[in-house]
């Protein structure tokens, strides 16, 4: 019988895991703290491990390290209400299996525990001295984010081919340079280029080069990105907008490893490793002919897809925190806070222009911020007018509690400068109460209440 050792300090959360687990025919045993599970696995055999990583006396990190010298082919599962995308990768990268997010869900333990009893096999260990990274767009514990981080930890060691789906602004090109980061090319250069922005004829040169005389103007001769990135990595932007006669000379190079500079005679050898990227359907250009299909399947050796912003509206708050404080950074300005209200406008709207769309708004909202607090006035129209009421009806003419509640909390914390403390102290209440509120509010705002 298959045996799991559990390792949670949850009381709730490890009854359920050994509940879920037993039923599925397994042999279980649960313990409560990391230090309890590194005393079973000295003591006990066990054909997974599925492991908290916040827990007293030994974290679920150290239970993977103890996994690592001991037994390496024993598969680890990381569980943690705190995944980031540079833990969920390093994880991988050390060594884990795979990463479950909180709170659990039971079809996504079962799926994850079987897949990964399935494809058991010798890991080596990673890079001790693993380079920290700037994950900065790479922001969000959803699942379909979490997905993305084990996708992109997997591949990046490799030197195959990706290709990057996804649509204008969900940070293709921050995928591209993770994976590049955490590459054995990481030394060497990362070269971005938009397909879409340049002519043929214009690609055609600054992607292979020209020599000198090889057209009006070339008075000497040039490098092209293929050499620039030569031990690295070039990344296609938009790809699927390149011409069908670019599209054979991208194919020679990847095909051949090599490139001819315009005017050219001579072969010249490169060692790069693609990436490539669209927002286009290239199943369907292919069956047009707008693609050449021997270049797609080049291209699509192994595939990510980046989820847009409105299909993981769990992130949204974490992604506010980060590009707020990172627009005030490069503004020399404070960090202001972010009122409940303006909050709100920010989830009912739909980000059609997805990540980038939302750096670009609040880089406005933390220019236009008065007081240390973003208020919904700050944004631009467009975001306002989606998500609030239109003027003039009843909803608002007539909020609720709920919502007077939440203006009056924002119009203090504008007047106090956003300065907590103060603000509690104009409600009348301490500062754990108005942080209570906050979180109130919150709830309400979740569970759809009307306003």
């Amino acid at each position: 019988m298959t045996r799991i050792l559990i390792a949670e300090d949850d009381e709730l959360t490890l009854e359920l895991l050994e509940k879920v687990l037993r039923r599925e025919g397994y042999e279980v045993l649960g313990v409560a703290d990391g230090q309890a599970a590194i005393d079973a696995l000295r003591k006990n055999t066990f054909d997974l491990v599925l492991t908290d990583v916040q827990m007293a006396r030994a974290s679920g990190m150290e239970v993977l390290d103890e996994v690592l010298k001991r037994t390496p082919d024993l598969p680890v599962v990381l569980i943690t209400a705190y995944a980031e995308p540079g833990a969920v990768m390093d994880a991988i990268h050390r060594g884990a299996s795979d990463y479950l997010g909180k709170p659990i869900d039971v079809d996504a333990v079962r799926s994850t525990v079987s897949r990964t009893l399935e494809r058991v096999q010798q890991r080596g260990n990673a890079s001790p001295g693993q380079k920290a990274l700037d994950d900065r767009a790479l922001i969000g514990t959803s699942a379909k984010m979490l997905a993305l981080y084990k996708e992109v930890a997997r591949v990046a060691p490799t030197d195959a081919t990706v290709l990057i789906i996804g649509e204008s602004g969900v940070g293709k090109e921050l995928v591209a340079r993770t994976i590049h980061a955490r590459s054995r090319r990481q030394k060497m250069p990362f070269v971005a280029v938009n397909c879409a922005a340049l002519a043929e004829g214009v690609l055609e040169s600054e992607l292979f080069g020209h020599e000198r005389g090889a057209f009006t103007g070339a008075q000497a001769g040039r490098r092209g990105l293929f050499e620039e990135a030569s031990g690295g990595t070039l990344f296609l932007d938009e790809v699927g907008d390149v011409s069908t006669k670019m599209q054979g000379q991208l194919l020679r190079a990847l095909q051949e490893g090599e490139i001819r500079r315009v005017g050219g005679n001579t072969s010249i050898p490169v060692d790069v490793r693609i990436i490539a990227a669209t927002n286009r359907d290239l199943t369907e250009d292919v069956r047009r002919g707008r693609m050449r299909q021997d270049l797609f399947f080049r291209l699509n050796v192994v595939r990510l897809d980046v989820p847009p912003l409105r299909e993981r509206r769990d992130d949204l708050e974490a992604l506010v925190e980060h590009l707020v404080a990172r627009s005030a950074e490069k503004a020399g300005v404070a960090v202001p806070g972010v009122s409940i209200a303006c909050r709100e406008r920010l989830r009912g709207y739909d980000w059609p222009g997805n990540v980038r769309e939302l750096e670009n708004a609040l880089a406005r909202a933390v220019a236009m911020a008065q007081g240390g607090v973003i208020v919904p006035g700050d944004l631009p129209p467009h975001v306002v007018g989606q998500s609030g009421p239109p003027r003039g009806t009843i909803d608002e003419d007539w909020p609720t509690l709920e919502e007077l509640d939440r203006r009056y909390i924002d119009r203090v914390l504008l007047r106090t400068g956003g300065n907590k403390t103060s603000a509690a102290a104009v409600l009348g209440v301490d500062r754990r109460t108005l942080q209570r509120l906050f979180a109130s509010n919150r709830a309400l705002e979740e569970k759809g209440e009307p306003r």
